[in-house]
């Protein structure tokens, strides 16, 4: 059987996975793209809103949160984008949403210590050396005549399957080949997480990020851990709410943390 054919066949079997969330859903695979959220955000501002998971073995402008740059060579990494229209009763967390289906279908017995990093990281062991295996980047656009809570959103994915080269990064990375196999490819990973995705969307929708909380509690990287804050406040990390918000225990007392840029404060007075 000929790659392409096996590409066609794994491509074919995504569209299925998809059609519970839109029957019309697209599959489209490129080997290069700038971006894949800026590609289908494009679309969406030039009023193509059709449900589309866009696919990249490499990007060349790959962004994470603050306009951060995404890196990684060609095949070692999954790079997709799900665009689509969404209307939940409420938008709160569905970075973290996403996040627990992505955890959930990858360790669903927290037995390969995949943990989550509030806001839109998955991490590995984050309760002893986290090292970042990946984040979610979400972005809305409103389109023409919509109403109430629905919107065309972009839910871009990025997990590593081989661990990055070195280099400055904020955070350590590692790879999930080291946790699944080393032949683990990234569409065998994209048909491991999409069904989980899929219907923790609905469950989204209907039920808003209650529905997760349980399991985002399991998982939280950052709990019990002292803080530091953009402002240079400290404090203690005490969970997230039913709502997506983290709270800090701090001097001034128990408060929510505003800002979605925190990190693990140094040794030191809280």
């Amino acid at each position: 059987m000929s790659v392409e054919h096996v590409m066609h066949s794994q491509l074919a079997g995504l569209q299925l996975l998809l059609a519970p969330l839109d029957p019309q859903a697209r599959v489209e695979h490129v080997s290069e793209i700038d971006s894949t959220n800026t590609e289908l955000m494009r679309r969406a501002r030039a009023g193509d809103t059709r449900t589309c998971l866009l696919l990249a073995d490499q990007q060349s402008a790959g962004r994470g949160r603050q306009g951060r740059q995404w890196h990684s060579r060609a095949g070692d990494a999954l790079l997709m984008s799900l665009g689509l229209t969404l209307s939940p009763q409420n938008w709160s967390s569905l970075s973290l949403a996403v996040g627990c289906c992505l955890a959930e279908a990858l360790d669903p017995g927290l037995d390969k210590g995949i943990g989550l990093k509030w806001p839109n990281d998955l991490m590995l062991a984050p309760w002893q050396s986290p090292r970042k295996l990946g984040g979610i980047l979400i972005e809305t656009v409103l389109r023409q005549g919509d109403t109430g809570q629905a919107r065309f959103v972009v839910i871009g994915i990025g997990l590593n399957l081989a661990t990055p080269p070195a280099a400055d990064y904020r955070t350590e990375p590692a790879g999930l080949r080291a946790l699944l196999g080393p032949h683990t490819t990234a569409l065998e990973l994209l048909h491991r997480i999409l069904p989980g995705l899929v219907s923790g969307l609905g469950r989204f929708c209907a039920l808003g990020f209650a529905a997760f909380a349980d399991e985002f509690a399991r998982r939280d990287a950052l709990l019990g851990k002292q803080l530091q804050l953009p402002d240079g406040s400290r404090g203690c990390a005490a969970g997230v709410d039913e709502q997506g918000v983290l709270w800090l225990d701090s001097d001034c007392g128990r408060i929510p943390v505003s800002s979605d840029e925190v990190h693990i404060a140094e040794a030191g007075p809280a």
